[in-house]
């Protein structure tokens, strides 16, 4: 089973490099009023005023229809103007979920904490980008995938965060002197992020809808993305799932093809939302438009993926051998299993197969309701199921994997008390694997936690997924308790589907009349007879 990567967190690197060695612990459009003035008074001064026009009348004209285009013009920017308004605050909120998200890594970034192996965690500023710079060699100018190096050695990343962190690289060395370009790296890292978180939650106000864009400031500032913003690459990631996801709203299928594709070629979980649009497109019939964004993000994945199969094929697997091969890692159930010694459940021989097989139950069980629901479901419904059990059965689940789950979480089911709740469970998650993780060294047990207290908030988090799992089920099987399906709303993030006939559901009714016309049929034909 296919998972996202982070670095193993208790293995100090070196590097040749000048600065301190790190410790890798792992439209509406206005128009213009209609002109009553004679062509002859549209001028642009008042000595045009009172000039001639030409044998032909061609000046009045051409005054006349340079003043039009500016009317339009001017027109055109105010209702741009117009819709981008409602949006500015939130673009400030994230802003400032942004910065605080920084700030937060402060004793790392400008105390050197994550120089040491135990005050980065007992900072609570761990962060994967500042040490892979140099395990990755990226500090040594080392091309991803193509790089000389051992095969654990090579970036473990999809392609299109390779080249991201390449470009990052090659921007830091050309900025910062020798002794300053890990920490330029760093901060052209979060620069990149910070813009990806903006445009994310923009993007999700947009998807929310005019009368819930509100709902967007979860994203923008909720506890559990401000403390995990900038432990590796994940913001790049939503950023694409969800420009995919508002290309398809707006029925720009071939664009959100691309996204897709892009974002599945950064992190792998998007992939989850292909079994989505799956289903609702198997419930309306509406093929066409499912098959051409697919085929867009199939196109763009093999663009973007095979050609660094030909030229670089072993840095190219290494992603896929790893989410292969690796065990059970912190945060998944399988770990608290294996640590426990479960039967069955934590036999590390059998991780493979089971992470696929409970992960391919929850799959089925979504199908089942999504297609048998006396409602269909919303896209955002179906997308948030998909997601949040591709987390639960995974072998490894990051702290940061809360900026997966946070904008699907909301637009599913924009309530609150859950929401809060799953954000405290998240905030305590967050403390309590590095305090973990500080507790396994050797001489620090006193600064950190036990097992079993870490084990609370690994089924903490687990658990309030579950919740809110449970709940937009209801959700979809009693579609009058949706807060986003008032006032008339379908799915406004649904793009074809929003408002399409139950196609699939009329079929089967029409086979089943059909059916019982026929047993009705025979039946009396039977009676005569006899």
């Amino acid at each position: 089973m296919t998972t996202e990567d982070e670095p193993k967190r208790n293995e100090p690197q070196q590097t040749p490099s000048a600065p301190p060695t790190p410790v890798n612990p792992t439209d509406t459009e206005t128009r213009p009023p209609e002109e009553d003035t004679p062509a002859e008074a549209v001028t642009d001064s008042p000595d045009e005023a009172v000039d001639s026009p030409d044998e032909d009348g061609d000046r009045p004209a051409r005054a006349a229809s340079v003043d039009g285009e500016g009317f339009r013009a001017a027109g055109f920017v105010t209702g741009v103007s117009a819709r981008a308004l409602p949006y500015m605050p939130l673009a400030v909120v994230a802003v400032l979920g942004a910065m605080f998200a920084y700030l937060w890594k402060w004793p790392c970034r400008f105390g050197g904490a994550w120089n040491n192996g135990t005050l980065q965690f007992t900072n609570f500023c761990y962060t994967d980008i500042y040490p892979l710079y140099f395990d990755r060699g990226l500090s040594d100018g080392k091309v991803p995938y193509f790089a000389d190096v051992d095969f654990e050695k090579q970036v473990e990343y999809p392609v299109v965060l390779g080249w991201v962190m390449h470009a990052v690289s090659r921007s830091a060395a050309l900025l910062a002197e020798v002794a300053s370009r890990a920490a330029t790296f760093y901060d052209l890292t979060v620069l990149l992020m910070a813009a990806c978180l903006v445009a994310g939650v923009l993007m999700m106000a947009r998807l929310a809808g005019p009368g819930r864009r509100w709902d967007a400031l979860w994203y923008a500032i909720a506890p559990g993305v401000v403390l995990a913003a900038y432990i590796n690459w994940d913001l790049a990631a939503g950023a694409l799932s969800l420009g995919a996801m508002l290309a398809w709203a707006r029925q720009r299928q071939v664009l959100a093809g691309v996204l897709l594709g892009l974002a599945i070629a950064t992190k792998f979980y998007p992939l989850m939302f292909v079994g989505a649009l799956f289903l609702l497109a198997l419930r309306t019939f509406q093929w066409a438009p499912f098959l051409r964004t697919m085929a867009a993000a199939a196109v763009t994945w093999i663009v973007v993926n095979v050609p660094i199969m030909i030229f670089a094929f072993d840095g190219w697997r290494r992603f896929y051998v790893f989410s292969q091969e690796r065990g059970a890692d912190w945060g998944s159930l399988w770990f608290f299993f294996q640590q426990k010694g479960w039967p069955l459940l934590g036999d590390p021989d059998r991780l493979s197969f089971l992470g696929i097989a409970s992960l391919g139950t929850l799959c089925l069980l979504i199908a089942v309701l999504a297609l048998t629901a006396p409602t269909r479901p919303r896209l955002m419904q179906l997308c948030f199921l998909a997601l949040a059990a591709f987390m639960l059965t995974n072998k490894v689940w990051s702290p940061q994997f809360v900026l997966w789950l946070v904008p699907f979480a909301v637009l599913a089911r924009p309530n609150w008390k859950p929401l809060a709740l799953w954000q405290v469970a998240e905030v305590w998650y967050f403390f309590a694997i590095w305090l973990y993780l500080v507790g396994l060294q050797e001489g620090n047990a006193h600064l950190g936690i036990t097992g079993d207290t870490y084990y609370t908030a690994v089924w903490g988090r687990a658990l309030t997924i579950v919740l809110m799992m449970a709940l937009v089920v209801r959700d979809i099987l009693r579609p009058e308790r949706d807060l986003v399906r008032q006032g008339g709303v379908d799915d406004q993030a649904g793009g074809v589907f929003d408002g399409a006939p139950d196609r699939l559901r009329s079929a089967l009714a029409g086979v089943g009349a059909s059916a019982s016309a026929g047993a009705g049929a025979g039946s009396g034909s039977g009676a005569r007879t006899t």
